[in-house]
């Protein structure tokens, strides 16, 4: 046998033609990686550092010993469990808590005031006209275009010829193009505030009409100051205290007063104004949130800025305020009940109101009688059913405290007499003076926030995994590790079992077809041991 022929037979082979020394002793086994070289030394759960389990995987401790440690391991595992699962839903109701903070500034702007007369149309700017398409409305007219009897003893007696005059239609030709109750008919003969401002003063500094802006409302033509609208620049104040924010004197003009012949749902006793404070982003809903000033007092209304941060879902029910309404590009309260007053009126009337936005045309006397204002008083009782609006996540809102004094005193009433030619009766009855400041240069921040986080959560369910079972991360990974080590030792025992019986079946077959070296050749070779015959295999050979 050559030396290539040795170096090409296969390991566990005999090359043909060469007997094999002490056939008896040596048999023809086919050699073989055994289980035990592919054996994973693992480590045992005896050197995890997890309290207990060391202890009851032990085989060293007494079987008491080892069941204390499972009953205590496990109970407090169940332990961990339940308070880790009590964090996890506390965390899943998405708790949430409120933080109440006065900060301090150098400079607060100035709300928007909005103020509307009490009277919406002045009964002596009516013309023919007027009266003929919105007498009935006003509840001047009866339905057949006729005086109410009743005028004739509410009015004075200089104005009974004056009125007789007016509501006389037997020559009268209707014009055809009447627009209905709109903005311009509102803004004609609502108050003029060039009439009804008597004085103005911001911060000691003269203001007057065209510092303020027209709006209309649910009142009519109303004013509002410091609107922040057309490019006007916000005003702002940097002292707390009477004199440091809006004083005006108002003319309320009762002498123009509509007079009451009875009572219905839109007929109004007060006489004065009605007054908003709010922020410039958010409409005035003045019928509901504003308050009255009457005459004959001078009224002092300090206030309060408060800004107001709510969470959205799954925390709160909020609504971003940047994504705005369908009429207004700043979501709000108000803004969202005047969206829904007017998409009700639209698809009920077919009409809107004069203070409602939108292209839709505008109700006729007819319709804001018989349709309009029916439907509004009947969407105000069922509210909570259609006009849900949600709460603004961001707001800002004005809180008041009034007082009030006697005006004119005795000493200055004279003085006020010659000074706007009126009679003190009249000053008693018309003229009221209105006094906005802040009462001090501070504001209120009223923010919810997330009562718990998964940071929360964390902290708890490892501080109690410390006190109950003295783990950390580190110990559960050290666990993962071994889970991940042991299963990776029985894929690969498993995998090595099958390539064993394979491979001992194909040697088996080809060692047993190998012819007997004693019976076949009867003579030996001996082959000297030398490093570079190969394997062991051919040295047995």
């Amino acid at each position: 046998m050559t030396r290539e022929e040795r170096i090409r037979a296969p390991a566990g082979s005999c090359p043909s033609g060469v007997a094999r020394r002490d056939a008896q002793v040596v048999p023809p086994t086919c050699y073989a990686s055994t289980k035990q070289q592919r054996a994973l030394k693992l480590p045992t759960l005896e050197q995890t550092k997890l309290h207990g389990l060391r202890y009851m995987c032990s085989p060293r401790l007494a079987f008491q010993r080892r069941a204390f440690w499972f009953l205590a391991f496990f109970t407090s595992l169940g332990l961990l469990l339940s308070w880790s699962s009590n964090r996890l839903l506390y965390l899943l109701s998405f708790p949430s808590h409120t933080r109440v903070q006065l900060e301090w500034s150098k400079e607060l702007a100035f709300p928007a005031v909005t103020l509307c007369n009490n009277n919406p149309v002045r009964f002596h700017k009516l013309s023919k006209s007027d009266l003929y398409f919105a007498g009935y409305w006003l509840g001047l007219l009866l339905a057949n275009r006729t005086a109410r009897p009743l005028l004739a003893e509410l009015l004075p007696e200089d104005k009974h010829k004056w009125f007789h005059k007016l509501a006389d239609f037997r020559l009268f030709l209707p014009p055809r193009d009447f627009d209905g109750i709109s903005v311009g008919f509102m803004d004609r003969l609502g108050h003029q505030l060039e009439d009804m401002l008597l004085s103005c003063r911001y911060r000691g500094e003269t203001c007057g009409p065209h510092n303020f802006s027209t709006v209309f409302t649910r009142y009519g033509k109303c004013y509002m100051f410091n609107s922040g609208h057309d490019g006007r620049p916000l005003l702002t104040t940097v002292k707390g205290g009477t004199g440091n924010g809006l004083e005006i004197m108002l003319d309320i003009q009762q002498d123009e007063y509509l007079p009451i012949w009875g009572e219905t749902e839109e007929t109004t006793f007060e006489a004065g104004v009605k007054v908003q404070i709010h922020s410039q982003s958010e409409p005035p809903f003045i019928q509901e949130l504003g308050f009255g000033v009457a005459p004959g007092f001078q009224t002092f209304v300090a206030t309060q800025e408060q800004r107001l941060t709510y969470l959205p879902s799954p925390w709160g029910t909020c609504r971003f305020s940047d994504l705005g309404s369908d009429f207004f590009p700043v979501y709000s309260i108000s803004a969202c009940r005047i969206d829904c007053e007017t998409r009700y009126i639209v698809e009920n009337c077919n009409c809107k109101m004069v203070h409602m936005p939108g292209d839709a045309p505008f109700c006729t006397p007819e319709q804001y009688k018989e349709c309009a204002e029916p439907a509004l008083s009947l969407l105000t009782e069922k509210d909570g059913g259609y006009c849900m609006c949600t709460m603004p996540c961001n707001l800002t809102r004005y809180n008041k405290e009034l007082s009030m004094v006697k005006i004119p005193s005795k000493t200055s009433a004279k003085y006020l007499e010659k000074k706007f030619n009126k009679s003190e009766k009249y000053i008693t009855e018309n003229i009221l003076v209105l006094d906005v400041f802040f009462e001090a240069l501070n504001y209120e921040t009223i923010e919810q926030k997330k009562a718990y986080e998964v940071a929360g959560l964390l902290g708890d369910i490892g501080g109690q995994m410390g006190l109950f079972i003295g783990a950390s991360i580190l110990t559960i990974l050290e666990l993962f590790d071994y889970i991940y080590e042991l299963i990776k030792e029985k894929l690969l025992d498993l995998l090595g079992k099958e390539n064993e019986e394979g491979g001992h079946t194909e040697d088996l077959s080809t060692c047993d077809n190998m012819p007997n070296h004693s019976e076949t050749i009867s003579h030996t070779v001996t082959v000297p041991l030398q490093a570079t015959l190969g394997t062991l295999e051919e040295i047995a050979c």
